[in-house]
């Protein structure tokens, strides 16, 4: 770990990390640190007192309304968004705490748009729309130009790794078109009024071949989700991709595994696998090439 700057909740991280030289790493003491921040400053490190001790917390939701009145939307509404290469995360946390999404819609607590992000022992937590693993698919980039900040609708590449993290929600909350790694994660349900869930909501284009994958992961649930009300993972996109091996799954996961989202045809495209094969799963999820199993 480099020499770090100690920081501690007074201090005002966004004119920080806008003033930071690249490369710099930060030691945010324990704490909770109510801002939202946009890191557009490279290779930052990031390192904090335990997942429970140093908190990056605030509230802002997808139907609340900004000075000109109109709504936040989902890309919006993150605590931390990383627009920025090379950045890395470790022992913090990042919540999105508006809660109620059933009435305020998505409330993203971190959002990865930035190449070569590597977080470790972290812990994501909102309810829908956790982590936007992004970027945006194309025709969303092209909805939001003049929209949203340039920053927000970068095309990526953006490969991610999360180690060891807990990552908590309820609806499609791990999202987006990055090419991410999840080892080692507890990814959990918390309870939504709505009952049903979906873990993961990708969107990757036809060319990606990485797209989401979950490695050695547990899927848990807080008190109160009921037994086979979640799925793994509905395609937000067509050939949306995910993969998961050697996962252990909950009671909470539907034994069907995968949505095919709404009433589209994207069982005919999505590429769901899973490695070992789950007797009772959709027909149309593949058991796991044997070039990923290693």
């Amino acid at each position: 770990m480099p020499e770090a700057i100690r920081i501690t909740p007074e201090t005002d991280l966004q004119q920080l990390f806008d003033a930071a030289a690249p490369g710099t790493a930060f030691h945010l003491e324990k704490g909770i640190y109510r801002q939202k921040v946009m890191i557009k400053t490279p290779g930052l490190t990031l390192f904090g007192d335990g997942m429970d001790e140093t908190v990056i917390v605030f509230d802002d939701y997808a139907n609340k309304l900004d000075e000109n009145g109109v709504e936040y939307n989902t890309f919006r509404t993150w605590t931390v968004a990383v627009c920025a290469d090379h950045v890395k995360m470790q022992n913090l946390a990042i919540v999105n705490d508006a809660l109620q999404p059933e009435t305020k819609g998505q409330e993203v607590a971190l959002s990865v748009l930035g190449n070569d992000f590597y977080m470790e022992h972290c812990r994501l937590s909102s309810t829908q729309d956790t982590l936007f693993a992004g970027p945006l698919p194309p025709d969303l980039i092209e909805r939001y130009q003049g929209f949203h900040r340039a920053e927000l609708l970068s095309p990526g590449p953006s490969r991610q790794v999360y180690k060891n993290c807990l990552i908590e929600g309820s609806v499609d909350f791990i999202f987006g078109c990055g090419d991410a790694l999840f080892e080692e994660c507890e990814i959990r349900n918390v309870y939504d009024v709505r009952q049903v869930g979906y873990t993961a909501a990708p969107a990757h284009a036809l060319e990606q071949e990485e797209g989401y994958l979950f490695k050695n992961c547990r899927f848990t649930c807080e008190e109160g989700v009921k037994p086979q009300s979640i799925y793994l993972a509905r395609p937000w996109r067509d050939f949306g991709l995910c993969r998961f091996i050697n996962c252990q799954y909950g009671p909470h996961i539907h034994p069907l595994g995968f949505d095919k989202w709404n009433d589209t045809q994207r069982d005919k495209t999505a590429r769901f696998h899973e490695y070992p094969a789950v007797p009772g799963r959709v027909k149309w999820a593949k058991e796991m090439e044997e070039r990923y199993i290693r």
